[in-house]
C-alpha cells in the first residue's frame, strides 16, 4: 500500500510502497478515502526536518539534554549511532483519516465491516486505528467533510477549555483550518466572534463564517480593535490557534482580555508571559490538549477503556462524534475551506505546495480503495535471499532491533530473509537499510512461512511466550530479546513446546552480557581460583514512571522481569554453579504507589558462590548504569559501565579497556549463528534460560 512518510533528518517527503497493517485486539482497520493534511502541524514537521541539525537542537533544547547526559554515560560514538538511528527513522505523517472499515480486532463491537469511520489515522491506504479513536460518520456527511473531524475536534476542546457562555465575545487569533473551524464553533455556541490573521482570504471566510476581523497585514491595530468589538469592556476571552514562535499573540491576548477573562492556547506560540498582564486582571491561562480528555492516555487509546460518561462528558471520541453531528445539521461548512486536492501517487506534491508561497488551505488526499488481502501485508525489498544454513527472520522492529540486534545479525553469515512489524514502515526502512529480503506486518507468515529456519523475537514482553511456542512448533530455531516469559505458566508451556522438538531446534535469550569481552575476561581469571565468588551487582536503572507499559505486570512484566533477569543470568554464569537460594527487599513509597523497581537480591549458587543485585532506579543519571564488583581469593575485579575491567590484588591482572561500551550484543548474536552453522545448540544451555527465569520470578515475587 502506499503511504506518506517524512524523513526527518533531511526534510523529504515521499510516498512509499510500506506492507498494510493487520488488526490487532481493540483495533479497528480502515481503508482510507480521504484524508486531510494539517498545514501548520506538518508544515512544521517538514520545516524541522530541513533544519540544520543546529537549527534542530536549537528547537529541542531538552534533547539535548538527554543527549549529553548519555554522551557522559556512555560515550560520544554510541550517542550519535542513536542519534543518527532516529533521525533516520521516517515519520508517518496525518492525522486526520476518513474511510471504510476492512476489520475489526477482537473485542470491538461498536463497529462493523463496511461503515464509514473517522480517525486520527495516517495519510495511508490502510490504517490500524483504536477503536476509541475512530467514530462513525453519520449518514449525510460526506468523505471530504468527515477528514475534518479530528482538526474540528481539536478546536471544540479549546473551546469546551474556554467555557463559553450565550452572547459572550471571543477572540480568535490565527485563522488557519482549526481557527476557522473554532469561529464556525464558537458561532454555533451563540458567541459573538472577532477573527485575527494577516491573510485577507483567510478573513474573508472568517467574515463568510459570521465574524468581524482584523486584517494584519493592513497594520490594523488588534488590541484598539477588540476594545470596540467588546464595546470598550474588554473580550471574555481569547483562543489563540496561531503557530509562531513570537511571544504577541500571548500579550496581546492578554492586553485585550477583561479582568477574569480566559485565554487558551490550542497553537504553538513563545511563552514568554507578562507577569503584571496576568496578574492586574487576575486572567486565566490553560492550554489546550489536543482532541480532548484521553489523548495520550495509553489506557484510553491503547488498551480501550473509556471514560465514565457521568464523570468525563467529552473525551475525545465524544468530541469527535459531537463535530460529525454539527456538521450533519448544517451549521459547519467544510466545503470553503478545501482549496486543493491531490491523489495519493501525486501527494508528494501536496507538501511542495504547503511549504511554497503559494496560498493554500484544506488541502485533501484522494484514495482509490484497497482490497484487502494477505499479500499486501508483505513487500518484496530486494532480490530473495540465496539459501544457507541460517535464514533469519525478525518480529519486531523498533529501537532495540533497529539498532542493535539486526545489525548485529547482518555482520554475521545469517540469511536475511524478512522483517516484521506491527505497522510497517518501520519494517520497511530496516529491511531496506540492511538488505533484508522482505517486510511484512504479517507475523504468521514469519512464524509458519519455509523460507527462514530462525526466528528473532524482539516485540513487547507479552508476546515473547506465544511467539517463541509457535516458532518452536514450526520448527524453527529462536532467538528472543528477554524476557523469555513473564509467568510460569508461559515458561512451562514454552519448556513443553521445546521438549518436543527433541532437542532439534535451539532456543537463546538475549543475554548478551555474559559474551561481553570483559566478562568474558573476569571468567577466565575466575577459573584459575579454587575460591567461590562473592558478587556485587549496582544497576543505576533510573526511573521510568508507573504508566510506563514495561511497569505492567501484563505487558512488560515489571522491571525486575523485564530487564533484571539480565543481572541474574550474569552472576549465575560467572558463579557457574545453580542458584540454591534467593532473599529479596525492595524500597517503597509513601503512597504505595511507586513501582517495585528499587531492589535488592541476594543469591546463594551451589559451590558456595553469593551475589548481590541492587536494581536501584532512585539514583543519578549523572553515575554510570552498570558496575560490578567480585570479590575471590584476595583479589578483586571491577567491571565499569562494561568499557573499563580493573584487577585489584590479581597477579597478572591490572586492567582491560575498551574504547566504546560494549555489553556483548554483537558477541552473543555471532556465537549463537555460528553455533546454529556448526549444528550445535543454542550457546547458553536451555535448562539454564530456565533456571534464570524461575528465580527472575521468585525475586518479582517476593518485592510484588
Amino acid at each position: 500500500m502506499k503511504q506518506i512518510l517524512q524523513n526527518i533528518s533531511n526534510g523529504l517527503t515521499q510516498v512509499a510502497d510500506v506492507p498494510r497493517p493487520g488488526v490487532a485486539r481493540g483495533q479497528v482497520l480502515i481503508g482510507s478515502k480521504r484524508t486531510l493534511i494539517s498545514a501548520g502541524t506538518e508544515r512544521m514537521l517538514v520545516g524541522f526536518g530541513k533544519a540544520s541539525w543546529l537549527d534542530k537542537a536549537r528547537q529541542q533544547p531538552d534533547k539535548v539534554k538527554q543527549v549529553l547526559q548519555k554522551v557522559r554515560t556512555d560515550g560520544l560514538r554510541p550517542t550519535l549511532e542513536a542519534v543518527r538511528a532516529k533521525l533516520d527513522s521516517p515519520l508517518p505523517m496525518g492525522y486526520c483519516n476518513a474511510g471504510e472499515v476492512l476489520a475489526v480486532g477482537a473485542g470491538v463491537t461498536s463497529f462493523k465491516v463496511g461503515q464509514r469511520v473517522a480517525s486520527n489515522g495516517k495519510h495511508a491506504e490502510v490504517v490500524s486505528i483504536p477503536h476509541t479513536l475512530c467514530i462513525g460518520v453519520p449518514d449525510g456527511v460526506s468523505d471530504d467533510e468527515a477528514a475534518f473531524t479530528v482538526l474540528g475536534a481539536i478546536g471544540l476542546q479549546g473551546i469546551r477549555l474556554l467555557a463559553p457562555s450565550l452572547g459572550e465575545c471571543v477572540v480568535v487569533t490565527g485563522l488557519g483550518l482549526i481557527g476557522l473551524l473554532t469561529v464556525q464553533l464558537l458561532k454555533a455556541h451563540g458567541c459573538r466572534v472577532l477573527g485575527i490573521d494577516m491573510d485577507p482570504v483567510k478573513l474573508a471566510l472568517a467574515r463568510e463564517f459570521g465574524a468581524e476581523t482584523v486584517d494584519l497585514s493592513a497594520h490594523e491595530d488588534p488590541v484598539a480593535r477588540a476594545a470596540v468589538f467588546s464595546r470598550g469592556r474588554g473580550v471574555d476571552g481569547v483562543i489563540v490557534t496561531a503557530s509562531t514562535k513570537s511571544n504577541e499573540p500571548m500579550h496581546q491576548a492578554a492586553t485585550m482580555c477583561r479582568k477574569r477573562g480566559r485565554i487558551i492556547l490550542v497553537g504553538v506560540t513563545g511563552l514568554e508571559l507578562s507577569r503584571a498582564d496576568f496578574y492586574e486582571k487576575e486572567l486565566t491561562f490553560q492550554v489546550s490538549c489536543s482532541y480532548g480528555p484521553g489523548r495520550y492516555d495509553p489506557q484510553y487509546e491503547e488498551k480501550g477503556h473509556d471514560y465514565p460518561l457521568g464523570y468525563v462528558r467529552w473525551t475525545e471520541q465524544r468530541n469527535f462524534e459531537a463535530f460529525l453531528d454539527m456538521v450533519q445539521e448544517g451549521r459547519i461548512k467544510l466545503a470553503p475551506l478545501i482549496s486543493h486536492r491531490f491523489t495519493i501517487e501525486n501527494a508528494a506534491q501536496a507538501y511542495e505546495l504547503i511549504t511554497s508561497s503559494e496560498p493554500s488551505l484544506g488541502v485533501v488526499i484522494e484514495y482509490p480503495g484497497m482490497v484487502l488481502d494477505e499479500a499486501s501485508r508483505t513487500v518484496a525489498l530486494g532480490p530473495a535471499i540465496s539459501a544457507g544454513p541460517v535464514r533469519v527472520a525478525f518480529i519486531g522492529s523498533g529501537n532495540y532491533a533497529a539498532q542493535v540486534l539486526i545489525p548485529a545479525f547482518a555482520e554475521t553469515s545469517a540469511s536475511l530473509h524478512s522483517v516484521c512489524s506491527m505497522a510497517g514502515v518501520s519494517a520497511m526502512r530496516i529491511g531496506k537499510k540492511f538488505g533484508i529480503a522482505t517486510a511484512t506486518t504479517s507475523v504468521v507468515e514469519v512464524l509458519t512461512g519455509p523460507e527462514s529456519n530462525t526466528v528473532v523475537i524482539s516485540t513487547r514482553h507479552d508476546s515473547h511466550a506465544e511467539y517463541v511456542c509457535a516458532a518452536l512448533e514450526a520448527g524453527k530455531h529462536v532467538f528472543v530479546e528477554k524476557p523469555l516469559a513473564l509467568t510460569v505458566e508461559q515458561l512451562t508451556s514454552i519448556r513443553a513446546a521445546y521438549a518436543k522438538t527433541r532437542g532439534d531446534a535451539a532456543v537463546m535469550v538475549g543475554f548478551n552480557r555474559r559474551f561481553a569481552p570483559h566478562v568474558i575476561e573476569m571468567k577466565r581469571l575466575l577459573a584459575a581460583r579454587a575460591e567461590p565468588p562473592s558478587m556485587v551487582m549496582v544497576v543505576n536503572a533510573g526511573t521510568i514512571p508507573a504508566e510506563h507499559w514495561t511497569q505492567d505486570p501484563a505487558i512488560g512484566g515489571g522491571r525486575i522481569i523485564g530487564e533484571g533477569c539480565h543481572f541474574v543470568d550474569l552472576l549465575r554464569h560467572l558463579a557457574g554453579s545453580p542458584i540454591v537460594s534467593i532473599s529479596a527487599f525492595v524500597v517503597r513509597g509513601s503512597d504505595g504507589r511507586v513501582p517495585p523497581d528499587t531492589v535488592t537480591a541476594t543469591l546463594q549458587f551451589g559451590n558456595g558462590a553469593i551475589g548481590t543485585i541492587h536494581y536501584f532506579s532512585n539514583g543519578s543519571k549523572a553515575f554510570p548504569k552498570e558496575r560490578l564488583e567480585v570479590f575471590c581469593g584476595g583479589g578483586i575485579l571491577q567491571l565499569d559501565n562494561f568499557r573499563t575491567l580493573t584487577g585489584f590484588g590479581w597477579p597478572g591482572f591490572s586492567k582491560l579497556h575498551t574504547r566504546r561500551q560494549d555489553k556483548g550484543n554483537r558477541a552473543c548474536v555471532a556465537e549463537f549463528v555460528a553455533n546454529l552453522a556448526a549444528g550445535k545448540g543454542a550457546p547458553i544451555p536451555f535448562d539454564e534460560l530456565i533456571e534464570v527465569h524461575e528465580a527472575t520470578f521468585q525475586i518479582a515475587a517476593a518485592v510484588a
